[in-house]
């Protein structure tokens, strides 16, 4: 089991998901190599662009991010993402670990529209994502 009781944790949480703030994503990484225990150790209001580049190749970490998109001229949309990352570099008996922490991660960040299994940067360009939110959101009168 992950070790998620750190505070500091919630408040971000709510300050993600918080319509007065401008904070739009958390950054949870490991204590150490050797600890099941998660730290928050960044959050930012730059969006996913300042996420992918606050990610580490060498470890495995979760974040959660506020996407806001437009659905047409007059709709904005906000929905939040969970984002499980494995960099290239991770250790394999982290990588092992990571889906049983998964499930411990999401007791505490609970409410997203989709979960974002992420290997490379790439897997966090907003393009996709929005396409994946529209079809998770269910209503869309363009076509995707």
């Amino acid at each position: 089991m992950a070790d998620v009781s750190d505070l500091k944790i919630q408040e971000a949480y709510l300050d993600v998901r918080s319509d007065k703030s401008d904070t739009n994503w958390l950054l949870l990484d490991y204590q150490s190599d050797r600890s099941d225990r998660l730290v928050l150790t960044q959050t930012g209001t730059g969006g996913l662009s300042e996420l992918r580049d606050a990610l580490d190749d060498s470890k495995a970490s979760f974040a959660y991010a506020r996407v806001t998109y437009s659905n047409d001229k007059e709709s904005q949309r906000e929905k939040f993402i969970l984002v499980v990352w494995i960099g290239s570099g991770c250790k394999i008996l982290r990588k092992a670990k990571i889906s049983v922490h998964t499930a411990d991660v999401k007791e505490v960040l609970r409410v997203y529209s989709i979960e974002v299994a992420a290997r490379e940067r790439d897997d966090l360009k907003e393009e996709p994502i929005v396409v994946r939110l529209r079809k998770a959101g269910g209503a869309s009168y363009d076509g995707i």
